[in-house]
């Protein structure tokens, strides 16, 4: 498989011999942990496509996936992403039943529903620290921000 950074908020993944392979189209592009989430929705996808193809004796060299994400404007996160299938050769009664198949991939399903994460310290002086509560839309980022001390920044009071 080769996924190629399109954008600082795209990638394609299309079928290749070999290792996987990753490449930007330009050597100043870098691969974020954004990249990292949307290949793992596309790899996902481009798995149990290939899968069910090939349960169903459908050829799938020429299926690619598209990934593409937007940020929640004020905040850095991923607000939406979008899964476009470019696959010529899929005739047009078998597409209703592979978008169905896409979407039963285990990280769209995960990315669709909420899930909890914790942070833990690991270590006897590991600290009982609490996580802040989500900021609200109207609040900035740098409002919570502390340094490296602990100690509120000069910009970030209390």
């Amino acid at each position: 498989m080769k996924i190629t950074l399109t954008g600082e908020e795209s990638l394609r993944l299309e079928p290749s011999s070999g290792p996987l392979t990753i490449e930007a189209q330009s050597p100043d592009q870098s691969y974020s942990p954004f990249h990292m989430l949307g290949s793992a929705l596309g790899a996902c996808t481009f798995s149990v496509l290939q899968s069910w193809a090939s349960n169903r004796s459908i050829a799938s060299g020429d299926l690619k996936i598209d990934i593409s994400w937007t940020f929640v404007e004020g905040q850095h996160r991923v607000g939406s992403m979008n899964v476009k299938l470019d696959w010529p050769s899929l005739s047009a009664e078998a597409w209703p039943r592979a978008i169905r198949v896409a979407n039963v991939c285990g990280i769209h399903q995960t990315m669709t529903h909420p899930i909890e994460i914790t942070v833990d310290a690991v270590g006897a002086e590991a600290p009982e620290i609490e996580a802040p509560a989500p900021l609200e839309k109207s609040e900035s980022l740098s409002s919570t921000i502390s340094q490296s001390d602990g100690q509120p920044g000069a910009n970030n009071p209390p």
